[in-house]
């Protein structure tokens, strides 16, 4: 009997489906046949002259909204920046830029790229291009003016600080190639370090260069991947990448969607390049998509130790599908899960309704790793160690966000043509004091939460009829915050200087000094020192892999 009630379900399987694809095709042209009237009603009919064009796109965009916010729509204005995603490559200047409100400036140019080699230098404010006022225009709109076919010309009006009139630069646009490993080297302790930025077209043949590199030069006693900020990209180059630390024929990724298109399994095609170096990877809250699935596929092995910080949690695979008129989408097609057997998705789009879903830190369903260690589904990775980061204080946050540290850097490029060595570099008492001038007189001040909550108690006591009751406490406890808050950039000067050497430092190192200097005092590096060279004796790292 049993083997009956199996039959026939096997057979109305396949007729419910098909009936559920049948009702859905009656409803999609269903409803493109209404969309198709009610848009040629209203350009009938309309008052005013309408835009087609632009009613479509807020159409889809509209539509696709209520899905994940990585299934996206891309006109053919966007194709180019569709491109760079995939193989970071475009043609242009090469600099990263950013709106202040008023004009975009340039934030960082990329060393050896038109941008760093005409002399443009981070605060520079783009004025004009080609003629084009870029008063108002946001980041994407003068993007757009300075991307270009490589080989073409640029001409810009730029507002530097500290010159008294605006300079003209002509910049002949090249193909920029984002690096995906902006830094790496071997330490004097032996263990080598890479900075993985992205998984662009080619990322893991980059990576195992410099990895071969280091070792042909040096005796490694450990390898440290730092894949902190690192928001994914290309599914092939994390497999790779995985594929040289573990063993030929392994399980790395599977993807379980809709469509049998959709579901695949992948796998390592290659023989490893090191079976036995003690490895770490470095993770953060940004760490994402295919940093997740290096982090976790070698964590399901127990080939390395993962330490940092929880990561985002993107467990969805992306597709970019041709459309007519050639634009394109790019849809989420399926989840992806690792070697355990465990998605890291952390938040379930279909209930995307539910404002109330937010990250948490309640453990998901359990999975075991090769050697039998416990790892946690739909939470993205959790690290073997995890290394606490307190959050800035507000006054510090303001600085950073409000672009104080940002604007005192370019003051300070301009009165010092040359520092000391990225990893020398450091905040003496004359240029933090000038520095706490600087703000001061550019009127920097913030509300603190503590200040907001007593605005709310004072609001809150009036309702009630209590202020005047408690008004001279109230006032005490202000003049007590006030002056608490006076010594704000005193109180917290070591978390304002790293920040401030960082800033100051990519002027004159571009981005790969931003990271050296970011790593003379980072705690993640130094746990991952003591764990690979077993400095405390503990020999924690076959400890932590159960080996």
């Amino acid at each position: 009997m049993k083997y009956i009630h199996t039959l026939i379900l096997a057979f109305l399987l396949p007729i419910g489906l098909f009936a559920q694809e049948k009702q859905n095709n009656f409803e999609i042209a269903k409803s493109l046949d209404i969309y198709n009237s009610l848009l040629r009603e209203l350009n009938l009919n309309y008052v005013d002259e309408i835009n087609p064009g632009e009613l479509n796109e807020a159409a889809i965009k509209a539509m696709l909204d209520g899905l994940d916010p990585y299934t996206v729509f891309i006109p053919e204005s966007d194709i180019e920046n569709a491109k760079f995603m995939t193989t970071g490559e475009y043609g242009g200047i090469g600099a990263l830029i950013q709106y202040d409100g008023e004009l975009v400036r340039i934030s960082e140019p990329y060393y050896g790229w038109p941008a760093q080699k005409a002399g443009l230098i981070a605060g520079d404010a783009i004025l004009e291009v080609n003629g084009i006022d870029c008063h108002k225009k946001n980041t994407a709109q003068v993007s757009e003016l300075l991307k270009g076919q490589p080989g073409t010309e640029v001409k810009l009006k730029i507002d530097r600080y500290g010159l008294d009139k605006p300079i003209e630069k002509t910049l002949k646009r090249e193909k920029v190639k984002i690096d995906n490993i902006p830094y790496y080297k071997v330490f004097d302790n032996g263990v080598a370090y890479l900075s993985l930025s992205g998984f662009t077209r080619d990322a893991a043949k980059e990576m195992k260069e410099k990895f071969l590199e280091m070792r042909k030069d040096h005796e490694l006693k450990g390898f440290i991947l730092d894949l902190r900020g690192n928001g994914g990209g290309l599914m092939n180059e994390a497999v790779e990448i995985v594929n040289m630390f573990i063993p030929k024929g392994k399980a790395v990724v599977s993807m379980k969607g809709k469509s049998a298109s959709s579901n695949s399994l992948h796998a390592t095609n290659n023989e490893p390049i090191d079976l036995e170096i003690p490895l770490a990877i470095l993770v953060d809250g940004n760490s994402a998509s295919a940093s997740e699935i290096v982090a976790g596929a070698i964590q399901d092995y127990d080939r390395g130790v993962i330490i940092g910080e929880r990561t985002f949690g993107k467990g969805l695979v992306q597709n970019i599908l041709p459309l007519s008129y050639n634009t394109q989408m790019k849809v989420t097609i399926a989840h992806y899960y690792i070697p355990s057997g465990r998605c890291i998705q952390e938040i379930d789009y279909s209930h995307k309704k539910d404002t109330t879903q937010t990250k948490t830190d309640t453990l998901g369903k359990p999975f075991k790793t090769l050697g039998g260690r416990t790892v946690y589904e739909g939470h993205g990775i959790t690290p073997d160690v995890k290394v606490s980061h307190n959050p800035y204080a507000t006054a510090t946050a303001y600085l950073y966000g409000k672009n104080y540290l940002f604007d005192y850097a370019n003051k300070y490029y301009s009165e010092h043509p040359n520092i000391d060595s990225a990893d020398r570099f450091k905040i003496d008492e004359v240029t933090y004091n000038d520095f706490i001038k600087f703000v001061k007189d550019k009127g920097f001040s913030y509300t603190t939460e503590s200040e907001k909550a007593v605005e709310k108690l004072k609001k809150a006591a009036k309702e009630e009829g209590y202020l005047q009751q408690i008004e001279p406490q109230i006032k005490q406890l202000e003049e007590k915050l006030a002056a608490d808050k006076a010594n704000d950039l005193l109180k917290n000067r070591a978390d304002i200087e790293e920040l401030l050497v960082s800033e100051i430092v990519s002027r004159y190192y571009f981005q790969k000094g931003r990271i050296i200097a970011a790593l003379q005092k980072d705690p993640d590096l130094q746990r991952a020192f003591e764990i690979l060279l077993n400095t405390n004796g503990k020999n924690e790292y076959r400890t932590i892999l159960g080996k």
